[in-house]
């Protein structure tokens, strides 16, 4: 199934045209018919000699409306730009020229309509003037077509270039891809709902299918579907789709929306592309210039970065960055056009390399350089580039970032990692025969470059860390998780493993340290200690008490606890690593033989105090060692 959207001048017999065709009227709105105009977007649909049915979006001509021609032609395969025979190429023709270009709309017929007002030799001069016009533009060398809706001359001869047309279109995928059904026309039907109606891309809708309308993330599911006026199940991308959503109101959806599966896409509201300006721009667009950007069914003011240049003049082109007022739920690859809100008239356009990007400072190589790679990378390449936006990312994350389709995806996940591009945290590397489809959606992957940033800022925190505490065994687990910005633990325990792999750091229970890092005491540092240490050995259950240990200095304590000296159960208590140790060996051994441990059977069996025994049961209580029931110990 194919889209056909027609453009050019008002009053130049685009709707005319379509219902000569269809025998469908696409002028449904009664002010539409009352001043014999079109205002809003109209739908047909027509039966080729081939048997093979196209869609057709006619769109409004005159300048007024031109916001919703743009809300129509973001997913068509084809368009037919009409002129009329005696009056030949008009502004808004070019401006829908201009749009078709930018859009890359490749396939398309030239319709001179009124063909029965004018001459042949007159009809040959104005044929000629629009291919030179045409020149330069993704519409030249399409074929033109005389018509005379009036009359019907011309007619069958168009049916067949446009089957003929059709037949040149790459055919789209219809089967596995994620649907998306930008909102063109949204209203509600009497005993059934909410309709909202689109052209389907990307992958297929099922009755009874649960979806989401993005950017807003509400909830609803497909209770019925049409084509071309017949009920379906099933709704392939590529064709113009009618959809009643149950669970959601007519008011909590409107133009430019998207209908999804729940979690396919995310909102954003900034926007990578390389941005070209038309030949004939009022003017050039410099930094920070208000603009008005059309994607999909969408529209949105927005804010220009020139991440390369001062200025883009007419005609020239450039790497921007667009700052959008509000989220919008789009995708990589998709085409839009801006124009420039004062006077409004279409600037440019372009191709979005990046639908999820951070936000950018001007003129960095660094950055151009990822944009080329999204731009004209390999898959592959794009799924690096992707990744290197940050640290860690899931597998089903780092797709949807990439906006490559997830079969696409799915097959350069082994170039990536076999080229040594990205990484896999936390398992075995891909093997180059094994699927991509294999791995789990919440796979932990890493670009290399992101990998070294971190590993470097590994590095230098812990360095300044030993520097600073020269008497600490290692930096606090969490307090390096926080200093280098990953949140997730998971992903922070795998990045130590990989980081211990590779010599990187030395893992112990709660810390972490740079191989090979002592704490070094000073002569009169480690004198200090070691006559604490005595009086420890000394009464190891009856230790110094806090004011006899405190005056020792946090550093100096907490090294003797991080290096397992010492053993804190309680702020007031400490013990000796080998008296704590033969406490535990002690208790562990009682309760295995069935015994009751109490903190009175403790005190006696060590000769200790109740304080004593009471804070070491406690501590085992709070390790999940020991469990209390009552003024009884169990095991845990």
């Amino acid at each position: 199934m194919y889209v056909i959207g027609t453009s050019g001048h008002v009053d130049h017999g685009k709707s005319t045209l379509v219902e000569a065709l269809t025998g469908i009227d696409p002028d449904r709105l009664a002010e539409e018919q009352r001043r014999e105009m079109t205002i809003d977007l109209g739908f047909a649909w027509l039966g080729l000699p081939s048997g093979k049915t196209v869609s057709i979006i006619d769109v409004p001509g005159h300048e007024r409306f031109i916001k919703n021609m743009l809300a129509g032609v973001g997913g068509i395969d084809a368009a037919l730009l009409v002129i009329a025979a005696d009056e030949g190429m008009m502004p808004q023709t070019q401006e829908h020229l201009h749009i078709l270009d930018l859009l890359q709309i490749e396939h398309g017929i030239v319709v001179l309509t009124k063909q029965d007002l004018v001459d042949d030799e007159w009809l040959e001069l104005v044929s000629e003037e629009i291919r030179e016009r045409l020149q330069g533009t993704a519409l030249a060398g399409v074929p033109l077509v005389a018509v005379s809706a009036r009359t019907g001359a011309g007619l069958d001869q168009l049916k067949q270039a446009i089957d003929a047309m059709i037949e040149q279109i790459p055919t789209r995928a219809s089967g596995h891809g994620t649907p998306r059904l930008p909102v063109d026309r949204v209203f509600t039907v009497g005993g059934f709902g909410t309709i909202v109606t689109g052209t389907l891309l990307d992958g297929p809708l099922t009755l009874g299918d649960e979806v989401a309308v993005e950017p807003s993330g509400l909830r609803g599911r497909v209770r019925g579907l049409q084509t071309h006026g017949a009920k379906s199940e099933r709704a392939l991308p590529g064709t113009r789709v009618a959809v009643n959503i149950s669970g959601v109101t007519v008011d909590q959806i409107r133009r430019g929306d998207v209908i999804t599966l729940p979690g396919a896409i995310k909102p954003t509201d900034m926007l990578d592309l390389r941005l070209r300006l038309v030949h004939d721009a009022p003017r050039s667009l410099t930094q920070n210039d208000a603009l008005d950007l059309f994607v999909g069914a969408s529209e949105m003011a927005c804010h220009v970065t020139l991440l390369d240049s001062e200025e883009i003049k007419p005609g020239g082109e450039a790497w921007v960055q667009l700052r959008l007022e509000r989220p919008i739920a789009v995708v990589r690859g998709d085409r839009c056009i801006v124009r420039i809100p004062s006077p409004s008239v279409t600037i440019g356009g372009g191709r979005l390399v990046d639908a999820h990007p951070r936000r950018h400072r001007r003129f960095r190589p660094d950055v151009i350089r990822g944009l080329e790679i999204l731009a004209r990378g390999t898959p592959a390449e794009v799924l690096v580039e992707a990744a290197e936006a940050g640290g860690p990312v899931e597998w089903k994350t780092l797709q949807q970032s990439s906006g490559l389709p997830p079969a696409e995806a799915e097959a350069a996940l082994p170039d990536a990692l076999r080229t040594g591009g990205l990484r896999r945290l936390g398992q075995r590397e891909l093997d180059t025969s094994e699927a991509a489809s294999n791995v789990a959606g919440d796979t932990l992957l890493i670009s290399e470059a992101g990998w070294l940033r971190l590993r470097d800022l590994i590095n230098s925190t812990l360095k300044i860390f030993h520097q600073r505490q020269p008497l600490r065994v290692g930096m606090p687990r969490e307090e390096l998780k926080n200093k280098i910005g990953v949140r997730s633990s998971r992903a922070f325990n795998e990045l130590m493993s990989l980081a211990q792999a590779e010599g990187t750091v030395e893992i112990m229970e709660l810390v972490v340290r740079k191989p090979g890092f002592v704490p070094t005491l000073s002569l009169p540092q480690r004198a200090a200690v070691d006559r604490l240490l005595h009086d420890f050995a000394a009464a190891p259950w009856n230790p110094p008490t806090r004011a006899e240990w405190e005056p020792l200095g946090s550093d100096l304590v907490g090294y003797l606890i991080e290096s397992g000296q010492l053993v804190r159960v309680s702020p007031d208590v400490l013990f000796s690593g080998e008296g704590y140790m033969k406490l535990v060996e002690w208790t562990i051994r009682q309760l295995e033989a069935g015994e009751e441990v109490t903190v009175a059977l403790l005190r006696d069996q060590f000769a200790t105090s109740r304080k004593y025994a009471l804070a070491f049961l406690e501590y085992l209580d709070e390790r999940k060692m020991t469990r209390r029931i009552g003024d009884v110990r169990v095991k845990y």
